[in-house]
């Protein structure tokens, strides 16, 4: 797995933290998952790929993490991705990736086929639809598909490799799908000012003043308008975050390295959200922690994250904006 692992700090340095934390074969068959739904990302966000082309071979995709034909042909077509994205980079080494999953055990190389495949019916679903939301109810349906369904991948994985995590499957399940809208809400806001140059703004009608356009946001003249949908979509994360702080107290102290994977990006979310509330630069440009705040949030979260006191006395302060 040691070329996959590589892939992965390419991807995302700050989820692969989290990933290095696991245990095996857990650190394994995460880094899978991982790196197969970004190859699911390209085939969606991509700006290379005309929209009919992309549901098409998102659908080729779930034929072959499915084991059926095309899986060379495929692979060739995703090598030509060209654009300078982590999402791109995964999709060039699908042949890897798709290697690196026959490795895996068979129950946990089904969770994930079946979950990714689902992942990826709805990408293109949502691609053939296009960048539409009237409700908050069509935004969550949307992030369901992206990020929900991860959530219902990693519980299962969770419930099969960790005695007593699959007590209470269900609520637990549906937490997980909480902490993904959780964590998706956050790259909404985070990805406000860039996700409007290719056309789609997560944004619900149901959010705006009668006949304002979602792109329209980011005009000067509604800038008021633009900071009364910033707050909602904040409260909305915040509503999700406190969901995913009950699925952490689901996970038994004993994994702390598993607690640690689920804790990194629910502390990271709350202070990335903490820093973009009542924040007008989110309608120009990216709003991140720097690096000295993740490596003090990590640190501090390996020390203390056993603690669920703790968890939520940190979270408190990483919610206050000039904490």
């Amino acid at each position: 797995m040691a070329p996959l692992h590589g892939l992965l700090v390419r991807a995302s340095r700050t989820f692969a933290v989290g990933i290095e934390i696991l245990p095996r074969p857990l650190r394994d068959e995460i880094t899978v998952a991982y790196l197969l739904l970004r190859v699911s990302d390209y085939l969606e966000d991509n700006q290379e790929i005309a929209g009919d082309e992309k549901v098409r071979l998102l659908e080729a995709w779930r034929r072959v993490l499915g084991g059926g034909s095309g899986r060379t042909a495929l692979i060739d077509r995703l090598g030509e991705a060209a654009e300078d994205t982590p999402d791109a980079s995964v999709a060039r080494h699908a042949a890897s990736v798709l290697e690196g999953l026959d490795r895996l055990a068979p129950e946990a190389r089904e969770i994930i086929v079946r979950r990714v495949r689902e992942s990826s019916a709805g990408m293109a679903r949502w691609t053939e639809r296009g960048p539409e939301f009237e409700t908050e109810e069509d935004l969550d349906d949307y992030m369901h598909e992206v990020a929900g369904r991860v959530g219902h991948l990693l519980t299962e994985l969770f419930a099969h490799r960790l005695p007593g995590v699959g007590r209470d499957l269900t609520r637990m399940m549906a937490l997980g799908r909480e902490f993904g809208l959780a964590l998706q809400t956050v790259n909404v806001i985070r990805g406000l000012h860039e996700d409007r140059h290719r056309g789609w703004v997560y944004v619900p009608a149901s959010f705006l003043p009668a006949g304002l356009d979602p792109g329209e946001l980011f005009e000067p003249a509604n800038h008021a308008a633009a900071m009364t949908v910033l707050e909602r979509l904040v409260e909305k994360a915040d509503r999700h975050l406190a969901a995913a702080r009950s699925y952490m107290r689901m996970i038994p102290r004993r994994y702390h390295r598993v607690r640690l994977f689920c804790l990194l990006p629910l502390l990271f979310a709350v202070r990335t959200l903490a820093i973009s509330r009542t924040n007008p630069e989110v309608l120009d440009r990216e709003t991140k922690m720097s690096r000295r705040e993740v490596l003090s949030i990590t640190r501090r979260a390996k020390l203390f994250g056993f603690s669920n006191r703790w968890i939520a006395r940190y979270c408190r302060r990483l919610a206050a904006r000039g904490a």
